[in-house]
């Protein structure tokens, strides 16, 4: 039958019940295999709820469907190529349960739905303009906003979570105008979760006052010459071009070009065997019980589990029964006769978890407020040291909360323990810890560390924060912080909390880090990375900790000369830009810029997007560069130095400590699953060195009066271990004999000699030679070299024949990965590769990975020996390690001791894979003297 008239069809936002389902609850993996499935058994529990609640309703729908985003890249992207720039990907452990829970869709026999280049709301903006037009109601089963411009003329939508109907009374409530008009409210207000940029300083209320009186935006955007408050009125009149972006940024698009009539979306039951064999194979007991009981069949067997030895998987989260997490029994330390007694007993025992609560995130200006410790499961406590009462003194300070130890002497009782090398001080992220107890003049040893732990034995199967840990390891959901600070304006700081409210936190941190430890002790050792922890790991903690708070000197004038000096040379680009263009436009808007290029100029090869906007991204400004058109090529050295400025000259002015002058980036050990430290705070590993701007950005780094800076650098390092564990002797022997190994390759491919090269065919070659470390394509190659995809194959094709060793390294790396569900790096740091049989788009990028995996973190596990042996082979020498920026190391020497810290530095970087491994190919490393960074690399 037909869909008209009668019809009921509700359209489902499967892409919000999969969040939904993640940050609500506690991570899961599939006890067979390892692989992560929360999310997965949410969304089951969603839908199964969602089709028992509407079987027999008298509203009932009568046609289904569930919607999903395809991917993170629409047509969007082409008008404003920054749109939901500022969203982080997926976590890790999300990743590969997208796949699956469309398969659960169809395992419900639900349509499901998705469509390249669409996000989900415009598909459900289509499908409810279909259904509409074509007499039949719909309900959009959703709590997004966005969504919220549909609602009206037969279109409602009902909050899932709140079983909360929305009209449009609900829409006016929060918007502050009818949903006809909230596309006009959003594009003023913009939204930094999309980064949509609407108008600086106007918000949603004051969007929807503008909307209010003006009628519409079209209408407001003509007379805002008429508006009286000056700033509101030249905000609008300079932001008009910007404004109408986020207009077609924020409008859903209900035209969309879909293959799946509304008569294909009918309710149909879900047939029981493939609904139980899915959740089966899920391993969802409980809910595979429900749906038997259902369908009234008997469940189906579950399936066999392999041995323990067999998987390197991580288990399935179980609490600990015998001792239950009890907030009611922590207690306060609130004076030095009970500290003692703390300490006595974790110095008999020989060991004691260790947590602060501080005023920030940002070690090197945070407060301490207090320490937690806990001597064992359920035993725990804080120690408040700088909580203030909610009360003001009599000059309007704070005033210092009762029942609290003096901090000196606190601090005195903790000394000794912290630095008695017999007792060990257990951490989650000790890095932090120990850096606050620094700044107060305590050392601390004999560290051990649950998240570097958590690292070792579960890197690639989810993060390791403790949140995530004790939920599932533990099997136990902590107090979330804001449930004690707040969020927003209304945030307070730790010292802010009530000390009997702390109690309860504080400790339960330390109670949970314990437990951890205990775990994952013994783990270590069963699944054998206890030497990747003891040797990779915990020893970089003080090494970081130590260089962090080192810093490095940066100048501000000199980077306030370069945003300047950006800002001068981009006002000289668009003066060039407009003269080519033959008017004035707005470099920055993608439309205009589009408009310029293909309607007046006439450049080749324009291409329009779904919303009839040319397409102005990188790549195709990229193309047209190439071809000599001048135009594109300065639009492209416009956005590169906008880019320099806002993120580096600017920001990086901010990240200056005012007491020392530096910046003190902070390290992570856990931010790649490879081993890789990632910089954060600000991101010093980022910043560009191929542009002679982007190098310039480091000559604010600079050495103090007296000193220099070295830097030294392996040479090709990845290319190296390629070499080694591939077994591939022609690069071997390159490298033992200090050859050109672009040079080398190009020989061996092209059957051209060293001697007089073309430069070009040298840059094929070392295009090949890096692209295959990561995998590249055929079509990535092409588009790096600028040739046709069919040469770029060929390039690739013949690279493999003439080292038919990599395509065996490869081969047997994948194979090795889906046998074991992990690879390794040379020095034994397992790498979970959970993705690794999954089907689709994913199946490539998880190949690739998995190959590359064990050559880049063998390669940061080199480094990261280097690291650990640095400081004790420049104790003697007037010399400090200052920064890690991938493979390169930064120090800050004293005049006239250069030469003899390069020689010994170089010597431990050289030789820093062994004795553990030796390597076919030697390390090179590259050294350079500089009173600044660039100077230096």
């Amino acid at each position: 039958m037909a869909f008209g008239k009668g019809h009921h069809l509700h359209l489902i936002d499967g892409s919000a019940y999969i969040f939904r389902a993640y940050h609500a609850l506690p991570p899961l993996t599939r006890k067979s295999d390892g692989l992560p499935v929360g999310a997965v058994a949410g969304f089951c529990n969603m839908i199964a709820r969602y089709v028992e609640g509407n079987g027999s309703s008298a509203d009932a729908p009568t046609h289904v469907a569930v919607v999903f985003d395809f991917s993170s890249k629409t047509f969007r992207d082409e008008i404003y190529p920054l749109y939901k720039a500022n969203r982080p990907p997926p976590p890790e452990d999300l990743r590969p349960q997208f796949a699956l829970t469309r398969e659960a869709t169809r395992a419900f026999n639900l349509a499901c739905l998705e469509t390249e280049g669409l996000e989900a709301d415009d598909i459900i903006a289509t499908l409810a303009r279909q259904a509409r037009e074509a007499g039949g109601r719909v309900t959009i089963i959703s709590s997004d906003k966005d969504l919220m411009q549909l609602v009206g003329d037969g279109v409602e939508m009902l909050d899932p979570m709140k079983n909360l109907r929305i009209g449009r009374d609900e829409v006016f409530a929060k918007f502050g105008v009818g949903p006809e008009r909230v596309v006009d409210v959003q594009s003023l207000a913009g939204d930094s979760v999309d980064n949509v940029p609407g108008a600086p300083g106007i918000g949603l209320k004051t969007a929807a006052m503008l909307i209010q009186e003006y009628g519409d935006l079209d209408t407001l955007l003509e007379r805002a010459g008429e508006i009286k408050q000056p700033k509101r009125r030249q905000t609008l009149i300079d932001n008009a071009e910007q404004i109408r972006i986020s207009r077609q940024l924020v409008t859903l698009k209900d035209d969309a070009d879909l293959d799946m009539p509304l008569d294909s979306l009918e309710q149909r039951d879900a047939e029981p065997e493939v609904l139980l064999e899915f959740l089966n194979r899920m391993e969802f007991r409980t809910l595979t019980k429900r749906m038997a009981d259902k369908f009234k069949v008997e469940p189906p067997a579950a399936p066999a589990l392999p041995a323990a030895s067999a998987s390197a998987a991580a288990p399935i989260a179980q609490p600990q029964a015998d001792v239950p997490f009890d907030a009611a029994g922590y207690v306060a330390i609130r004076d030095a006769a009970t500290l003692s007694q703390w300490i006595a007993q974790a110095r008999e025992q020989g060991y004691v978890a260790v947590d602060t609560e501080t005023t920030a995130l940002d070690e090197m200006v945070a407060d301490l407020v207090g320490v937690s410790l806990a001597l064992a499961p359920g035993k725990a406590a804080y120690l408040p040291l700088a909580h203030v009462s909610g009360e003001n003194d009599l000059f309007g300070g704070t005033t210092r909360a009762g029942g609290q130890m003096d901090v000196n002497e606190a601090l005195a009782l903790l000394k000794p323990l912290l630095a008695d090398p017999s007792v060990s001080k257990i951490f989650q992220n000790a890095k932090y810890d120990i850096k606050i107890f620094a700044r107060l003049g305590l050392t601390v040893t004999a560290i051990e560390d649950t998240m570097l732990m958590s690292s070792a034995l579960y890197a690639g199967l989810h993060s390791h924060g403790m949140d995530v840990l004790s939920e599932q390891h533990l099997g136990h959901t902590p107090i979330p912080i804001k449930s004690l600070l707040g969020s927003g304006k209304s945030q307070i700081t730790f010292d802010r909390v009530p000390v009997d409210e702390a109690v309860k936190y504080a400790a339960e941190d330390a109670d949970i880090t314990l437990r951890l430890w205990q775990k994952f002790r013994p783990e270590l050792h069963q699944k054998r990375v206890t030497t990747v922890y003891e040797t990779l790991e915990r020893p970089l903690v003080q090494v970081l900790a130590d260089m962090e708070r080192e810093g490095v000197l940066v100048e501000r004038d000199v980077l306030s000369r370069m945003s300047n000096a950006f800002a001068q040379k981009m006002a000289g680009l668009e003066a060039e830009i407009h003269q080519l263009a033959g008017r004035s436009f707005n470099v920055g808007s993608p439309k205009q810029l589009g408009e310029v290029l293909f309607d007046e100029l006439g450049l080749p090869g324009g291409q329009k997007g779904k919303t009839g906007a040319w397409a102005t991204g990188a790549e195709v400004l990229e193309d047209l560069a190439s071809e000599g058109h001048d135009l594109p090529a300065r639009v492209l050295d416009w956005r590169q130095l906008s880019k320099l400025k806002s993120t580096y000259t600017d920001a990086l002015q901010d990240h200056i400590n005012r007491d020392t002058g530096r910046v003190h980036t902070s390290y992570s050990l856990v931010g790649a699953v490879t081993g890789r430290l990632s910089s954060t705070d600000p991101n010093l590993q980022n910043i560009p060195v191929r542009s002679e701007e982007g190098r310039r950005i480091r000559a604010a780094f600079v050495a103090p009066p007296g000193k220099s800076l070295i830097s030294l650098d392996y040479s090709q390092i990845e290319l190296r271990i390629l070499a080694h564990m591939a077994d591939i002797p022609a690069l071997k022997q390159a490298f033992r004999d200090g050859h050109d190994i672009h040079a080398m390759t190009a020989s061996e491919m092209f059957g051209v000699p060293i001697e007089g090269m073309d430069p070009m065919i040298r840059r094929q070659a070392k295009a090949i030679n890096f692209g295959v470390i990561y995998g590249i394509s055929g079509f990535g190659l092409a588009r790096n070299l600028r040739i046709p995809r069919a040469e770029a194959q060929g390039f690739i094709d013949r690279y493999f024949e003439r080292f038919p060793g990599i395509r065996s390294y490869m081969d047997r790396t994948v194979a090795e990965a889906k046998e074991k569900g992990y690879v390794e790096t040379l020095f034994g740091r397992k790498i979970n590769t959970p993705e690794i049989n999954a089907k689709g788009p994913g199946a490539g990028f998880a190949k690739r990975a998995a190959i590359n995996a064990p050559i880049q973190g063998s390669a940061a596990d080199i480094i990261r020996r280097a690291m650990i042996r640095m400081p004790e082979a420049i104790r003697n020498l007037p010399a400090k390690m200052l920064l890690q920026v991938h493979d390169e190391l930064l120090f800050e020497v004293e005049k006239g001791a250069e030469d003899e810290v390069i020689r010994i530095v170089k010597s431990v970087m050289e030789g820093a894979a062994a004795p553990a491994v030796h390597l076919d190919v030697p390390l090179i490393v590259d050294a350079g003297i500089g009173l600044n960074w660039a100077e230096a690399h």
